[in-house]
């Protein structure tokens, strides 16, 4: 079930909303276990076969935890057993048809017929295998006390608002919240409002820069340079609107229960340079490997060497974190290489460099990146970025980059300035008004934001009811 779909708008979250709040706020464990018993229904609507993959790894992720706390003999068995126990789901289902495909390709099947096992990978199980291993850690290095109540922990893994994309949360944020939060009225309004505005980003939006990006990857022959750029221009935008509008339903429903969850977008199409980029695209994600895999393995602390091993495992896990296909793999060295770069050879130019012309640099290197990411093969990216480069099949110019720039006009015309902080700073600027006495600004701050929401659930609703639905694009992870 998605976020955007009508049968969670209108069915699921109304009656997850009016169960949970028909519980006395004193009873605190009550609306824990109609949060919990939601979570479990809402994964289990996109198949009930799978629902074992994420009880599995909550009684693991428990049992584990109290075994693995510091002065409990074993511990350290403890550990990697159930880390191990954790991942084997995700290599398994994830990247077990990748393995036979590359071992097959080699000629290593020996003498048996590999064939690509049809297993249907369970939504959310990169987000709630890393969450569950970072519990374990933390437990481990005893910055959090392990969880004895499985209920709870259960609901950490599966709080259905970032169970299916993140963001990943800590349980050492999230756990206390359990046992003691306080839900408010302008509390649920602030995040019914972030929600509608995720919803319009997706459904807006996204769904409609995609089929710009569609048509430009699946153009073959067609392909012009312009048609090229277009397309992967409407992916870069497509990608973001998609993954940060669900990030922003996530953070308002989260806000609706009482239970904050961070942040994971800070505008990433303002980055200098790669480095910046990344601490502003995916935060979570980016602090999780961070803090689980680079510092563990030394950091930056150690050798040069040592350095460039460090950063390199780290992309290319997290690029294969993306998707087993070798289109992610070359996407996580391809920014392995960018971090490298401007750590050792031309940061210093970098940062000598006028501010636009960083911007420049940057949103360039990004978008090549998203053709790498996007495309079904590294063939396919070949294509896509010789075509960007003036080696088009097509030519430059043609009737369908034009029919898109019309087709769509008020898309992009919303979409670049909505990639800024727009909102921001008009939030600022009216403030200061406010501040003065200004009546008008004080009204537009007060009721302008819930007006704006009503409209974009309406005008969502309605694309949804005209339209093909569309799946939010990290499901697939």
């Amino acid at each position: 079930m998605a976020f955007s779909s009508m049968a969670f708008l209108f069915g699921f979250l109304p009656a997850a909303v009016l169960c949970y709040f028909l519980i006395p706020a004193r009873w605190r464990a009550g609306r824990n276990g109609v949060l919990l018993l939601f979570s479990l229904a809402f994964y289990a609507w996109g198949g009930l076969r799978l629902l074992p993959v994420l009880v599995w790894s909550c009684l693991v992720s428990w049992a584990a935890g109290l075994l693995a706390a510091p002065g409990r003999r074993h511990r350290q068995a403890a550990f990697w057993a159930a880390a191990a126990l954790n991942l084997l789901p995700l290599l398994y289902f994830k990247y077990t048809g990748f393995l036979l495909d590359n071992l097959r390709a080699l000629g290593l099947g020996l003498g048996l017929e590999l064939a690509r096992p049809g297993l249907l990978l369970p939504a959310g199980i990169s987000f709630f295998t890393f969450q569950a291993v970072s519990y374990l850690a933390d437990v481990y290095r005893g910055t959090v006390p392990p969880e004895r109540n499985l209920l709870r922990l259960a609901l950490y893994m599966a709080f259905f608002p970032q169970l299916l994309q993140g963001p990943i949360v800590r349980y050492g944020d999230f756990g206390p919240l359990l046992a003691e939060r306080r839900e408010t009225v302008s509390d649920a309004s602030a995040g019914a409002v972030r929600f509608c505005f995720g919803l319009g980003k997706k459904v807006l939006l996204a769904d409609a820069l995609g089929n710009v990006a569609n048509a430009a990857f699946s153009a073959g022959d067609r392909l012009t340079v312009s048609l090229a750029w277009l397309g992967s221009i409407a992916y870069t935008l497509q990608l973001y609107f998609d993954f940060s509008g669900y990030t922003d339903m996530a953070l308002g429903l989260g806000r609706v229960f009482g239970l904050p969850l961070p942040e994971n977008f800070d505008y990433p199409y303002l980055a200098r340079s790669a480095g910046e980029f990344w601490r502003r695209w995916h935060i979570t994600l980016s602090r999780w490997f961070r803090d689980y895999v680079y510092i563990p393995l030394g950091g930056n602390r150690r050798s040069r060497r040592r350095h460039l091993w460090n950063l390199l495992t780290v992309w290319l896990l997290t690029g294969l974190w993306h998707g087993a296909a070798w289109t992610f793999v070359f996407w996580g060295l391809y920014y392995a290489a960018l971090l490298i770069g401007e750590k050792y050879l031309w940061g210093s130019a970098l940062e000598r460099m006028p501010s636009p012309l960083r911007h420049v640099y940057a949103l360039l290197l990004i978008n090549f990146g998203w053709v790498l990411f996007r495309a079904g093969s590294l063939g396919q990216a070949g294509a896509v970025i010789a075509a960007m480069l003036g080696l088009a099949p097509g030519g430059l110019w043609s009737g369908e980059a034009e029919f898109y720039l019309r087709q769509y006009a008020w898309e992009w015309v919303i979409a670049l300035p909505a990639a800024l902080p727009v909102k921001v700073w008009l939030s600022r600027a009216l403030e200061r008004r406010r501040e003065n006495g200004n009546r008008i600004a004080a009204a537009v701050l007060a009721f302008g934001p819930r007006l704006l929401a009503l409209c974009l659930l309406g005008l969502s609703t309605v694309r949804l009811l005209s339209s093909t639905f569309r799946s939010f694009l990290y499901f697939q992870f």
